[in-house]
C-alpha cells in the first residue's frame, strides 16, 4: 500500500512538474519569423547592407579604417576578383604584419577570380593572393616577382609606419567613392 502512495504521490508530482514547465504561446505564432537553425550560421561581415558593385569599378576608392587610421585604395582594374571583392563590403577584417613586406588580412570566403590576370605587384600595390585567400597591402616588394597567384586589385599611397595602424584592432572596409 505505501507503494501506490508513494508512485501515486511522484506520478501526480511529476505531472505537476511538466504542466508548469509546458509553455503556452501568449500570441499567435507568426510563420515569418525566423526559427532558429540546427547549424548556426557564421557571419562575414558587419549587420549592414552589402553595397552594390558601381558599373564601372576603375576609380572606385575603398576605404580601410581602423580606430587609428584609414586608408583609401582606388580600384586600378575590372577583373572578376576585383568585382567579388566590392560585392562582400563592406566588412570588418584583422589586418596583420606579414614577412616585412606587406601587411595581410584573410577574407572570410575565397574570392571568384576565374578569368582574373596575375601581377608584378609593385609598392603600394593591394593585391589578392589566391593560394591563401588573403588580401596584401605590399609596402617592400624587392624580391617579388610575377605570380598567376597574386591578383591586382588596387593602389594606395600609405607608406609602412601608416598600414601598421591598421593592425591590432578590427578594420572596416567600405566603398566610399
Amino acid at each position: 500500500m505505501r507503494n501506490r502512495i508513494l508512485a501515486s504521490t511522484a506520478a501526480a508530482f511529476l505531472v505537476a512538474a511538466l504542466a508548469s514547465c509546458a509553455q503556452t504561446p501568449s500570441a499567435p505564432v507568426d510563420a515569418s519569423t525566423p526559427t532558429p537553425s540546427s547549424t548556426p550560421a557564421t557571419p562575414t561581415a558587419p549587420a549592414t547592407p552589402e553595397q552594390s558593385v558601381p558599373t564601372e569599378v576603375v576609380g572606385t576608392v575603398v576605404r580601410f579604417t581602423s580606430d587609428r587610421t584609414s586608408v583609401d585604395v582606388t580600384i586600378g582594374e575590372d577583373s572578376p576578383a576585383v568585382r567579388d571583392f566590392l560585392s562582400m563590403l563592406p566588412l570588418e577584417l584583422t589586418v596583420e604584419e606579414f614577412a616585412g613586406a606587406e601587411k595581410i588580412a584573410y577574407l572570410p570566403r575565397e574570392l571568384k577570380y576565374e578569368g582574373s590576370p596575375g601581377s608584378d605587384p609593385e609598392d603600394g600595390d593591394l593585391i589578392y593572393y589566391t593560394s591563401w585567400g588573403n588580401l596584401g597591402f605590399y609596402y617592400d616588394t624587392s624580391g617579388v616577382g610575377y605570380s598567376d597567384a597574386t591578383l591586382h586589385l588596387g593602389t594606395y599611397s600609405a607608406d609602412e609606419q601608416q598600414l601598421s595602424l591598421l593592425e591590432g584592432s578590427p578594420v572596416t572596409i567600405a566603398i566610399v567613392g
